[in-house]
């Protein structure tokens, strides 16, 4: 089944005297329980891309439907009650709070949702055991480590369930081992959970985790070769 789709989608920015076009025209299906990988140098538009999903951004033309929704006809607060449930965001940067403890961190987009302490108690105890990090609840940033740090930054973005986690380079600040620690945390909660992943990167390893890759070129998308992300 089709969750995300693009249809005809352009989008430009003006940098000084220069329009620049990140995406010209892309056409895009992306099946639901998919991980779905985007491969590109830096300034290829994958970022663009990414919040055009996320309704960050809006098309200049063209359309944007994503689990049977227009993003097209929403305006600015639709948009954001609908990210609230719909989607959870993964960084390169873990933009954890540092004076918050890892529960903390990932308890706080509940708040926007009329739950209970209880309620906010359970799933977050979930997110927690999902990331492998019921023991480090307590801890803050500063002592954990950096895969420790993304590990909180999934949890946070699984905490309300949303269908669709977009992952922004998530290993980008990772070394060796803690990237592949992360990347098979993805690919495990989207084989064992049904979350469709939608991951930009410019690592090769980390796209021969997705079930399909593709690559950005000047604003156009291109077949990726299987054997280039073994």
């Amino acid at each position: 089944m089709t969750f995300i789709e693009l249809q005809g989608v352009t989008k430009s920015y003006s940098k000084g005297e220069h329009r620049i076009t990140p995406l010209a025209d892309v056409t895009l299906e992306i099946k639901q329980g998919e991980f779905f990988v985007l491969l590109g140098p830096s300034g290829s538009g994958k970022t663009t891309l990414l919040n055009l999903l996320g309704g960050i951004d809006r098309p200049d033309d063209g359309t944007v439907r994503v689990n049977g929704t227009s993003l097209n006809s929403m305006g600015p607060r639709g948009l954001a009650a609908w990210r609230a449930t719909h989607v959870g965001y993964v960084f390169q940067a873990h933009h954890l709070i540092p004076v918050l403890t890892a529960y903390e961190n990932i308890e706080l987009p509940l708040h926007l949702f009329t739950l209970d302490a209880r309620q906010r108690h359970e799933r977050v105890a979930l997110a927690l055991a999902a990331v492998g990090l019921t023991d480090r609840a307590t801890h803050y940033p500063r002592q954990l480590s950096g895969g420790q740090e993304q590990r909180v930054a999934i949890a946070r973005a699984l905490v309300a369930d949303p269908p669709l986690l977009i992952c922004d380079e998530p290993t980008g600040n990772l070394d060796r081992d803690s990237a592949q620690a992360t990347m098979h945390l993805l690919r495990r909660l989207n084989e064992e959970r049904g979350k469709t992943l939608v991951m930009v990167t410019h690592d090769v390893n980390a796209a021969s985790f997705g079930s399909r890759v593709l690559r950005l070129d000047k604003g156009k998308l291109l077949e990726q070769p299987a054997e280039s992300v073994q």
